[in-house]
C-alpha cells in the first residue's frame, strides 16, 4: 500500500514538474513587456491593415494599399457586418459654391496627393495609408493609437476659456451655433506649420457638432493636419476624425478604425497633399464639404469639386443622427508648454491674421447645409482664440470669398512667451 502512495505522489510530482516547465517555456516564447508589447503592435497592424489587391509606393515614404471596397476596415463594426454599401449619396446640398467664378492672383487649386505620381488604385477599391510598426509604437498605448485625447474640443461658448487649455490645446476659429444644422463647407489654405515639439501637432479643420460638451458629445472633424506623432513627419496630410464620446472609447483619425466607410478610389485619408503654400507666394487651398444625406441620413464627406470619398453611418452617433446644433471652421495647435514656455508651434502659416492674402492661412466661403439641403452662408458668425497673442481670428465678409476669416500664428513671441 506505502509503495503505491509513493508511486502516486511521484506522478503528481512529475506532473506538476512537466506543468512548471511548459510555463516557463510558454513564458520564455513570450519574453517580457517587450516582446507583450510586439505581440499586441502585430495583432493590431493584422487587423486595421487589410489584405491589398495593388500597393504604391509614395514618394514620401507612405505605402498606400488598394483594399477592396467590401473588405475596408469600416466592417470590422458589429453593426456593419451585413451592411450594403451607399455607392453614392442620394442627394447633393443645392447651391455649391462654382469656386471656378473665383479669380485669384497667384491661387491655383489643390487638389492632388503625393502619392498619385506613383500609380492609382483599380474600381472597386479604396486607397488606405498603410499603418507601421513604427506608427504604432509612437502613441501612448496600442489602444490609444489613432486617437484624439480627451476634451480637445474648442467650446467658444464656455465662460471659463483657461479650462479649455488644460490639456494644452489651442484654437483660433470662427463658428454659428443656435440652429439645427446639416452640413458645412469651406475652402481651406494650406499649410506646413512648423511643430516644435513631436507630441504636438497644427491642424486646420472644420467641425460638425452635436449635444453638449460633455462626455456625450458628437463630432465629425475634416481638415489638413501636421502630427509627428500620428504620420511620423512633418507633411501636410488631408484628415478625418469622428467621434461620439467626446473621444473617449469610439471614433479615430482617418480608417484607423470601423466607422467610415469609403468608396472612393482615388484620394486616401492621411496621406499627403501636395502643394502646399509658400509665404508671399503661390498660394493653394483645397475644398471641403460634410453634410447629411437627407433620405439615409448617413453623412457624406466630399473634398475638392470631384471627389465624393465616403460616409459616416448615422447609427455611430446619438445627437448627430439627427442635426449639429454647431459647426466650427478654424485652426488647432496642441502646447506642450516644455519649460513653462509656450510653444513655438505655428497654427495655419504661423503668422498672424493682419498680415492678409498669402502671408496668413484663411478660410474662404464658409457655408452651412440648412434643413432644405441648401447650402448657404452662415449667419452670426462668431469668433473663438483662447490666446490672441499667441494665435488670432479676424472675420471678413465680400463678394469674391463670401464668408471668410484670417486666423492663426507663430506661438511663443514677444507678447506670447
Amino acid at each position: 500500500m506505502a509503495a503505491h502512495v509513493n508511486v502516486g505522489r511521484r506522478l503528481v510530482a512529475l506532473v506538476l514538474a512537466l506543468a512548471v516547465c511548459l510555463s516557463c517555456a510558454v513564458a520564455a516564447r513570450v519574453g517580457g513587456p517587450e516582446e507583450r508589447q510586439w505581440l499586441k503592435v502585430r495583432r493590431h497592424l493584422k487587423r486595421v491593415n487589410k489584405p491589398p489587391v495593388k500597393s504604391i509606393k509614395s514618394p514620401d515614404g507612405d505605402i498606400i494599399d488598394c483594399v477592396h471596397v467590401a473588405h475596408q476596415p469600416a466592417f470590422d463594426h458589429p453593426l456593419l457586418m451585413n451592411h450594403t454599401i451607399q455607392t453614392r449619396p442620394n442627394f447633393h446640398p443645392e447651391g455649391l459654391y462654382d469656386d471656378n467664378k473665383v479669380a485669384l492672383k497667384k491661387k491655383t487649386p489643390s487638389e492632388a496627393q503625393l502619392w498619385h505620381q506613383n500609380g492609382r488604385c483599380p474600381e472597386d477599391t479604396v486607397p488606405i495609408r498603410r499603418t507601421t510598426r513604427a506608427d504604432v509604437l509612437r502613441a501612448s498605448s496600442v489602444k490609444r493609437y489613432g486617437r484624439k485625447k480627451h476634451k480637445s474640443i474648442p467650446n467658444p461658448l464656455s465662460v471659463e476659456p483657461d479650462l479649455l487649455n488644460e490639456n494644452g490645446h489651442q484654437h483660433a476659429i470662427a463658428y454659428v451655433e443656435g440652429d439645427k444644422y446639416y452640413g458645412a463647407k469651406a475652402t481651406i489654405n494650406v499649410w506646413q506649420p512648423s511643430i516644435q515639439q513631436t507630441n504636438e501637432f497644427s491642424l486646420s479643420q472644420l467641425w460638425i457638432l452635436g449635444g453638449s460638451f460633455g462626455e456625450d458629445l458628437n463630432s465629425i472633424e475634416a481638415g489638413w493636419q501636421v502630427s509627428p506623432d500620428l504620420y511620423g513627419d512633418n507633411n501636410t496630410r488631408l484628415f478625418s476624425y469622428w467621434t461620439s464620446d467626446a473621444y473617449q472609447a469610439t471614433g479615430c483619425y482617418n480608417l484607423l478604425c470601423s466607422g467610415f466607410i469609403q468608396v472612393n478610389n482615388e484620394i486616401a485619408m492621411g496621406a499627403s497633399i501636395y502643394p502646399i503654400s509658400n509665404y508671399d507666394g503661390s498660394q493653394y487651398d483645397i475644398s471641403i464639404l460634410v453634410w447629411k444625406d437627407p433620405t439615409e441620413g448617413n453623412w457624406w464627406m466630399q473634398f475638392g469639386k470631384d471627389y465624393v470619398l465616403g460616409y459616416w453611418p448615422s447609427f455611430l452617433f446619438s445627437y448627430l443622427a439627427d442635426s449639429a446644433s454647431m459647426i466650427e471652421w478654424g485652426g488647432e495647435v496642441v502646447n506642450s508648454e516644455p519649460d513653462g514656455e509656450h510653444t513655438s508651434t505655428g497654427m495655419g502659416s504661423g503668422h498672424f491674421p493682419e498680415e492678409g492674402y498669402s502671408k496668413a492661412s484663411y478660410f474662404r466661403n464658409i457655408q452651412i447645409v440648412d434643413g432644405s439641403n441648401n447650402l448657404r452662408p452662415p449667419t452670426g458668425v462668431g469668433a473663438f482664440t483662447e490666446q490672441s497673442n499667441c494665435y488670432d481670428v479676424q472675420n471678413g465678409n465680400n463678394g469674391e470669398w463670401g464668408q471668410h476669416f484670417y486666423y492663426g500664428g507663430p506661438g511663443r513671441n514677444s507678447n506670447c512667451p
